[in-house]
């Protein structure tokens, strides 16, 4: 088993010895519908249900892990341990009960250290998945399979989170960079070839469509906006024939390369 050493250990029993190892290929995060305490949760994982997470993550960017990160926890349904013997990693994170508010400075600062650590440790992907079962990041509500039919969890506001701060986050730190957790002016880091294709709304893609504006690389009709759209993608193509691509190159998908170049406001 694996423990984090940024967390605060309250081992859940007997499921931490008792449930089925796996190999982590997935990290998936969730917020309880409830302003708990790690303490609390462990207390509500213990004594009241047979369900649990892996981590917690307080307001104040607390971290308890409960459950080792290479035994099963039980809250992402089919993805807790598939027929390989793979599975993902659970984060719930304290929210109102209606889980609608957005994570804390100090909760995203948080979950982007845990998921670089599980790049560290575990080798999960520096990418959204692309499907239930795809090794990467993801947020609950992303696939039908990480619930029981589909959930609002976690939320509109922090599923926003997750694809403008919180993966990018991830990426930079896991690159040697800056965490991404602060919400300062900077360059934002490029979040990932693959976060480009699942469809983002984001207000990355803004600030990304205001700087090919400016660049005179635009063949948006209205906008730009944070919903990635096929304008977005031809005026990104147009930028790469600016800086010097072609053929395969200047397809519109963005690369680490061209969009250092670009130079995407952090805000």
């Amino acid at each position: 088993m694996a423990w984090y050493p940024n967390a605060r250990k309250l081992e859940v029993q007997p499921e931490s010895d008792a449930q089925p190892a796996i190999r982590p290929t997935q990290v998936i995060f969730h917020s309880l519908a409830a302003p708990w305490t790690g303490q609390r949760t462990y207390e509500y994982w213990r004594d009241s249900t047979n369900l649990e997470s892996h981590f917690f993550v307080g307001f104040d960017g607390d971290v308890a892990q409960f459950i080792g990160t290479q035994t099963r926890a039980d809250a992402n349904m089919h993805a807790n341990r598939r027929s390989d013997g793979t599975g993902a990693v659970s984060v719930e994170t304290a929210s109102n009960t209606q889980h609608s508010d957005p994570w804390t400075d100090a909760q995203i600062n948080a979950l982007i250290g845990i998921g670089v650590w599980m790049w560290r440790t575990h080798g999960v992907p520096l990418r959204i998945a692309r499907s239930w079962d795809d090794p990467g990041f993801g947020t609950h509500r992303m696939f039908s399979q990480w619930s029981d039919g589909g959930t609002a969890c976690p939320g509109n506001a922090r599923h926003s989170q997750f694809l403008d701060r919180v993966f990018p986050g991830i990426v930079a730190a896991a690159n040697g960079g800056n965490s991404g957790g602060s919400s300062g002016g900077g360059l934002a880091p490029f979040p990932g070839a693959d976060y480009f294709h699942n469809n983002p709304r984001s207000a990355l893609i803004t600030a990304m469509g205001k700087r090919l504006v400016e660049e005179g690389c635009s063949a948006y009709s209205s906008g730009p906006g944070p919903q990635w759209t096929d304008a977005d993608r031809q005026s990104y193509a147009k930028w790469q024939r600016k800086i010097g691509y072609s053929g395969a190159d200047a397809d519109g998908w963005p690369g680490p390369s061209s969009w250092a170049k670009l130079r995407v406001p952090n805000n």
